[in-house]
């Protein structure tokens, strides 16, 4: 009997925003519109994170005027409030069991996944083989340490997207970040896009790698995988 089709979605473990005081996680409309993008279109969808347990949510993401109606949806969803509350540690997950890898965004990640030696070489092992990865607003950050078979950067050469300067200062959070995505993936060779003014929708893909600028990129970039899968 064939397997479920399955896609790992793998959240931050961070909840805080370095020594700022203020409180971050994943952004929730790019776990919520995801999730209903992938089960309706018949995938499983399983949840880790470095710790396991409870994924911390960033408290900006559950408000007005960030929440979408799948947000409130998902918010309201009993199953899909249990799966991130209880998610998979990472280390008793094997990504080859999955058809595709999806990193939802928020500032947590770059304190932990983004330098996670476990999440990197996953990830450049679905990358060689293959395997769809598709990451969306500050996940791209993860891209920083991934390196291609030959030992170069992935990115380099590559067309890629994540969450950009001018938007990251638009809420005023530059300062409080350990790195700059678009300038760390530049220098590493990538061709970085954007979009033509902040918040609107981008999403890029080259090869098995699938990238997106920011929340607004979340249901694109949900539908841009399942339509690569078939």
């Amino acid at each position: 009997m064939s397997r479920p089709r399955r896609i790992l979605v793998t959240m931050s473990s961070h909840a805080d925003l370095g020594v700022s005081g203020k409180k971050t996680g994943t952004w929730f409309e790019e776990v919520a519109t995801p999730y209903y993008v992938f089960t309706e279109a018949g995938y499983q969808v399983v949840f880790a994170s470095p710790l396991g347990g409870e994924a911390p949510i960033d408290h900006l993401s559950q408000q007005a005027p960030f929440t979408t109606a799948n947000t409130e949806r998902f918010a309201q969803d009993p199953a899909g409030m249990l799966a991130i509350r209880e998610t998979a540690a990472l280390a008793t997950v094997d990504h080859r069991d999955f058809d595709a890898l999806f990193f939802p965004g928020g500032y947590g990640l770059l304190w932990d996944l983004a330098v996670d030696s476990r999440v990197i070489r996953m990830v450049e092992q679905a990358l060689a083989a293959d395997t769809p990865v598709a990451m969306v607003c500050h996940a791209p950050g993860i891209l920083r340490d991934v390196r291609s078979p030959d030992g170069d950067p992935y990115v380099a050469g590559r067309a890629v997207t994540g969450f950009s300067n001018t938007e990251d200062d638009e809420l005023d959070l530059s300062r409080h970040l350990l790195f700059s995505l678009e300038d760390d993936l530049t220098m590493r060779g990538a061709n970085f896009t954007r979009s033509a003014a902040n918040w609107q929708p981008n999403v890029v893909q080259d090869g098995p790698l699938i990238t997106g600028q920011n929340p607004a990129s979340a249901p694109v970039i949900a539908k841009t995988l399942v339509d690569h899968l078939g």
